[in-house]
């Protein structure tokens, strides 16, 4: 990936959860934490990687990310000088919850 998208993506990722954090009405928002961006060679489109910090709210985290894009879009506009604000889309960051499982399988490991 190129400088100039890894910059792109980096300033993304840190406006899009700034905006979570002080622009979004929605209180299952306050729960997110914004964690990666991957960004298309083309900028169309930003995969914003996301946790959250209450498991059990899952699922109305990610129903209150696809009400709030269009939201979040416009406001990632009006803060980046780009051509074309990319598409976002949301998507559950597993990587946080895998970590933990291999910790414990090896805390049980160790403790056998």
């Amino acid at each position: 990936m190129s400088l100039k998208i890894n910059r792109i993506a980096s300033t993304i990722l840190k406006e899009v959860s700034l905006i979570l954090r002080t622009e979004v009405k929605d209180q299952n928002l306050s729960l997110v934490n914004v964690t990666a961006c991957d960004l298309s060679n083309d900028l169309s489109v930003a995969k914003i990687y996301y946790t959250v910090f209450d498991e059990e709210a899952k699922k109305e985290v990610a129903d209150s990310l696809k009400k709030a894009r269009g939201f979040i879009r416009t406001e990632l506009s009006q803060r980046i000088q780009i051509r074309h604000t990319p598409e976002l889309r949301f998507i559950y960051d597993e990587s946080v919850a895998t970590g933990e499982r291999i910790e414990e399988i090896i805390e049980e490991l160790q403790n056998k």
